[in-house]
């Protein structure tokens, strides 16, 4: 994960924090709220049923989305030794994204 500057980044007539910039552009591509949202649902899924919950996305696509995740240390991956089974889930860090999906569909359900 890179580092970012402490100070806010200039965007012309308002100043953007550069943690704020960097979460959103984490939250905001395409797919990632999907992805959250069905890991908070079901707590832990194999990337088959993540895929088939996710209509519209791609296989290689959602590799990606998962694989970023896991690098903002959001999704963790889970290998259990003996089932020869794979699964997702996500990270304290991505559990407390709970309160934020949950404004979202509020927000959703009221302008949509």
């Amino acid at each position: 994960m890179q580092q970012l500057a402490e100070k806010p980044v200039d965007t012309g007539t308002c100043k953007l924090c550069p943690k704020f910039m960097h979460t959103f552009s984490i939250l905001g591509k395409k797919w990632n709220g999907l992805i959250i949202e069905a890991l908070l649902v079901k707590n832990s899924m194999r990337f088959k049923d993540l895929s088939a919950s996710i209509d519209g996305c791609s296989d290689r696509v959602l590799c990606e989305r998962l694989k970023e995740l896991e690098d903002e240390k959001i999704v963790t991956r889970n290998t259990h030794e003996g089932e020869n089974r794979i699964d997702y889930s996500l990270t304290e860090r991505g559990q407390e994204l709970r309160e934020v999906m949950s404004t979202v569909h509020k927000w959703s359900d009221k302008w949509n």
